[in-house]
């Protein structure tokens, strides 16, 4: 198939490269023009403009935009819905807020226009590992784009097949790839919303025990009980049959393996809208979520005061998405 890649960061890149891979056609824009030429090098046919990414298109045209949630996402989806014409199907790829795709698709539908949001999650490794994705809008835009999530997706790979799933009828097949239709517009990014809350969850669970683990060797505490605790092995030991084994696990192994003291981070960590609208989400249903709560507070609080676990929460970001600490 042949569709546009607007927005050429570290997602959006690799997204278009692992298309490409596997036989479909790109046509590549970035305001960086050196993102562009990049991308024309590996195969790529660029575009200077949004209105040339359009005339470089047949219908049905398929635009997916990976651009920052909020006013970048928002400019260019009107000017490609502007542009537009009946058939085409605009994909929000980012992290947009799901309220808003429900108002785009709306918009998206009175103009005869198809409107897909994509909850991704993969990082900078979905290039290599393939990109888990989350996806709202209708069956048919979806069926419709249907081998370019094929392509994108990590496939069954070596992850054991859940048994008792195989027996369960009516299970989408889909999701043992890596991907999944949720439901209508909005559906899509509600779901990876929830995913990054939970994501805040864990990552701070780990941060916590490591914090543990390395102060127990504090003159704090009675000389007999204090442990001086090589925390790189015991990263490393519980990743080979432990029950808490996850990617967020070998990240942090990684990263302690490389600096034990993780001095090469300030502890200070952004957080990103989703943790906060997960929360606001589990308000408007009067759901409790203590864990996704303290997670996201603890965020804040780094950027006063940070501890040995800040620093380990952001070398997991740093590890699985590239995102580097706020500025000092």
């Amino acid at each position: 198939m042949r569709l546009a890649m607007i927005g050429l960061g570290r997602m959006g890149a690799g997204i278009a490269r692992r298309l490409m891979e596997h036989g479909h056609e790109i046509v590549a824009f970035d305001q960086s023009t050196a993102a562009v030429e990049a991308m024309a090098k590996d195969g790529a046919t660029p575009a200077s403009s949004l209105e040339d990414v359009v005339a470089k298109l047949a219908a049905p045209r398929i635009f997916w935009v990976m651009l920052p949630a909020g006013a970048p996402t928002e400019s260019t989806v009107e000017a490609l819905m502007a542009a537009a014409e009946p058939g085409d199907i605009v994909i929000d790829g980012g992290n947009s807020f799901y309220k808003d795709d429900i108002r785009r698709a709306k918009v998206a539908a009175e103009r005869q226009l198809h409107y897909v949001d994509v909850g991704t999650s993969g990082g900078v490794w979905g290039l290599q590992r393939g990109f888990c994705m989350m996806i709202g809008g209708t069956k048919e835009a979806v069926d419709l784009l249907d081998p370019i999530f094929d392509a994108l997706a990590p496939g069954l790979g070596t992850i054991p097949r859940t048994k008792e799933r195989m027996e369960r009828e009516g299970c989408d097949p889909r999701a043992e790839k890596g991907y999944i239709h949720c439901g209508p517009a909005g559906a899509g990014h509600f779901v990876k919303m929830v995913h990054n809350g939970i994501e805040y969850g864990l990552m701070q669970a780990y941060a916590e025990g490591f914090d543990v683990l390395k102060s127990k060797s504090s003159d704090k505490l009675p000389e007999d009980e204090r442990f001086d605790l090589n925390l790189t092995d015991i990263a490393e030991v519980w990743r080979r049959g432990s029950v808490i084994s996850s990617w967020l696990l070998d990240l942090s192994a990684q990263a302690l393996a490389k600096d034990g003291m993780l001095e090469g981070y300030s502890g200070k960590v952004a957080d990103s809208g989703e943790g906060r609208w997960t929360i606001d989400a589990a308000m408007e249903e009067a759901v409790p979520v203590h864990v996704l709560t303290a997670a996201l507070f603890a965020r804040y609080r780094s950027r006063v005061e940070n501890t040995f676990g800040d620093k380990l929460l952001s070398a997991m970001r740093f590890g699985f998405g590239g995102h580097v600490e706020m500025p000092q």
